[in-house]
């Protein structure tokens, strides 16, 4: 059972800690860098013959189109990330079928394949949100991973894939995946978690996951590994939880890629599919 590399593509004042210290009304005129995550991450995918699931912002394919080409191009999965990296919490339903909406057509107009995958920022779709499955369904998207079992948000649900729906109204739902110590789910599907935490952690989480036969979620963002990124005045649990760790990514990263054989949630369902799983 082959994990799945994903990438949340955003840049790095996108984050919800840092949009209190750099507002929205800022963000145009911050540099673009993500380019530079996803270029290393891309030679690091390739290195070891790894596929991953790049979901990305609306804004970013919009400002920067020839990023979503390169992941395309270089045999990677697009998926959707939403448009704006607003939380499902701060949007109505109408609002979260313009972000689901919008950002499918500009990513498939980009890259040239479907958009059939779609991540909440900060893992926001809720129990009491499951109105967002519903509209995913009718935007015609196939999974979700959205969902966070060892956080907060995802109260209520299990770290195992689900399909949500029935008939041919049906949603996978692919959650990030936490280590099990004992009855406490940890998070360590990446992020902030990967940095801070035990480097082993990661690796149990997907290990866990393989033994239960599912597919272990593993999640960065670009500008994890973006030493050169500018540092924003922020207080000091947002320095420690933005910033903290950055300079073990790209060797954690490629430590991780050399332990376990990734692929891609398409590339995934393609298989799942084929021997008649979750069809």
């Amino acid at each position: 059972m082959k994990p799945l590399f994903t990438v949340d593509v955003e840049e790095s004042f996108h984050a919800a800690a840092i949009e209190p210290f750099v507002p929205r009304s800022r963000w145009n005129a911050e540099p673009a860098r993500v380019d530079r995550g996803v270029g290393r991450l891309l030679e690091l995918l390739a290195r070891y013959d790894a596929t991953g699931t790049f979901f990305t912002l609306g804004i970013v394919a919009d400002r920067t189109p020839e990023v979503v080409r390169r992941i395309a191009e270089a045999g990677h999965e697009v998926a959707s990330h939403g448009w704006s990296h607003k939380s499902v919490a701060r949007l109505t339903p109408d609002q979260f079928r313009e972000e689901v909406a919008r950002s499918r057509d500009v990513l498939s107009s980009i890259s040239g394949k479907p958009v059939i995958g779609y991540r909440a920022p900060n893992f926001s779709i809720t129990a009491d949100r499951a109105w967002a499955f519903e509209i995913l369904m009718e935007e015609g998207y196939v999974y979700d991973s959205s969902v966070f079992p060892a956080r907060r948000s995802g109260a209520g649900f299990t770290p195992r894939v689900q399909v949500i729906g029935k008939g041919e109204r049906r949603l996978l739902e692919i959650p990030m995946t936490p280590a099990s110590i004992g009855s406490i789910r940890v998070p360590a599907g990446g992020g902030a978690w990967f940095r801070l935490l035990p480097y082993g952690l990661t690796r149990l989480a997907l290990k866990q996951a393989a033994a239960r036969r599912e597919p272990g979620v593993f999640y960065i963002h670009p500008w994890e590994l973006d030493m050169d990124q500018p540092r924003f005045a922020v207080n000091t649990a947002t320095r420690i939880r933005h910033y903290g760790g950055l300079g073990r990514v790209d060797t954690r990263i490629e430590k991780l890629l050399s332990e376990f054989s990734f692929t891609s949630v398409e590339a995934w369902l393609a298989t799942e599919h084929a021997n008649g799983v979750h069809a």
